[in-house]
Protein backbone atom coordinates (compact mmCIF):
# COMPACT_ATOMS: atom_id res chain seq x y z
CA UNK A 1 0.00 0.00 0.00
CA UNK A 2 1.21 3.86 -0.86
CA UNK A 3 1.84 5.93 2.17
CA UNK A 4 -1.85 7.42 1.81
CA UNK A 5 -3.18 4.27 1.56
CA UNK A 6 -1.65 3.17 4.78
CA UNK A 7 -3.50 6.65 6.00
CA UNK A 8 -6.89 6.48 4.82
CA UNK A 9 -6.77 2.79 6.45
CA UNK A 10 -5.73 3.87 9.53
CA UNK A 11 -8.53 6.18 10.07
CA UNK A 12 -10.62 4.06 8.95
CA UNK A 13 -9.27 1.25 12.16
CA UNK A 14 -9.46 4.69 14.49
CA UNK A 15 -12.88 4.84 13.74
CA UNK A 16 -13.75 1.39 13.94
CA UNK A 17 -11.87 1.42 17.02
CA UNK A 18 -14.25 3.71 18.87
CA UNK A 19 -17.21 3.36 17.24
CA UNK A 20 -19.85 0.99 18.36
CA UNK A 21 -18.18 0.17 21.99
CA UNK A 22 -21.26 1.72 23.30
CA UNK A 23 -24.02 0.62 20.75
CA UNK A 24 -24.23 1.61 17.17
CA UNK A 25 -21.00 0.19 15.05
CA UNK A 26 -21.51 2.92 12.51
CA UNK A 27 -20.82 6.40 15.08
CA UNK A 28 -19.46 7.93 17.84
CA UNK A 29 -21.47 8.65 20.79
CA UNK A 30 -20.46 11.45 23.11
CA UNK A 31 -18.53 9.26 25.30
CA UNK A 32 -16.95 7.23 22.52
CA UNK A 33 -15.56 10.47 20.90
CA UNK A 34 -14.04 11.98 24.17
CA UNK A 35 -12.23 8.50 24.67
CA UNK A 36 -11.03 8.86 21.08
CA UNK A 37 -10.17 12.46 21.18
CA UNK A 38 -8.07 11.53 24.34
CA UNK A 39 -6.00 8.44 22.97
CA UNK A 40 -5.87 9.34 19.29
CA UNK A 41 -6.02 13.75 19.82
CA UNK A 42 -4.06 13.77 23.26
CA UNK A 43 -2.39 17.86 22.04
CA UNK A 44 -6.29 18.80 21.05
CA UNK A 45 -8.24 18.57 24.63
CA UNK A 46 -4.25 19.84 26.42
CA UNK A 47 -4.83 22.66 24.20
CA UNK A 48 -8.23 23.07 24.93
CA UNK A 49 -9.06 26.21 27.38
CA UNK A 50 -12.28 24.99 27.95
CA UNK A 51 -13.48 21.95 29.75
CA UNK A 52 -16.15 21.62 27.52
CA UNK A 53 -14.21 21.23 24.03
CA UNK A 54 -15.60 17.66 23.48
CA UNK A 55 -19.19 19.06 23.86
CA UNK A 56 -18.42 21.74 21.42
CA UNK A 57 -16.79 19.50 18.97
CA UNK A 58 -19.61 16.83 19.33
CA UNK A 59 -22.20 19.88 18.09
CA UNK A 60 -19.71 21.32 15.57
CA UNK A 61 -19.20 17.80 13.83
CA UNK A 62 -23.10 15.78 14.50
CA UNK A 63 -24.56 18.02 10.88
CA UNK A 64 -27.74 15.50 11.55
CA UNK A 65 -28.11 16.73 15.19
CA UNK A 66 -28.37 12.93 15.77
CA UNK A 67 -26.07 13.21 18.85
CA UNK A 68 -23.58 10.75 17.19
CA UNK A 69 -20.88 11.66 15.06
CA UNK A 70 -20.19 9.19 12.15
CA UNK A 71 -17.74 8.26 9.65
CA UNK A 72 -18.20 11.39 7.32
CA UNK A 73 -18.10 13.50 10.12
CA UNK A 74 -15.21 11.95 11.41
CA UNK A 75 -13.59 11.98 8.39
CA UNK A 76 -14.39 16.59 8.58
CA UNK A 77 -12.44 16.34 12.36
CA UNK A 78 -9.54 14.86 10.88
CA UNK A 79 -9.50 16.41 7.33
CA UNK A 80 -9.73 19.97 9.31
CA UNK A 81 -7.41 19.31 12.26
CA UNK A 82 -4.67 18.11 9.31
CA UNK A 83 -4.98 21.32 7.42
CA UNK A 84 -4.93 23.23 10.76
CA UNK A 85 -2.02 21.25 11.62
CA UNK A 86 -0.24 21.54 8.35
CA UNK A 87 -0.79 25.13 8.32
CA UNK A 88 1.12 25.91 11.70
CA UNK A 89 3.56 23.26 10.27
CA UNK A 90 4.55 25.18 7.75
CA UNK A 91 4.97 28.58 9.37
Amino acid sequence: MSDLEKAMSMMMSVFDKYSGAEGNKGSMNKQELRAMVEKELPRLLKDAKDKDEVEKLMDALDHNKDNEVDFTEFVVLVTALTVSFHGIRRR
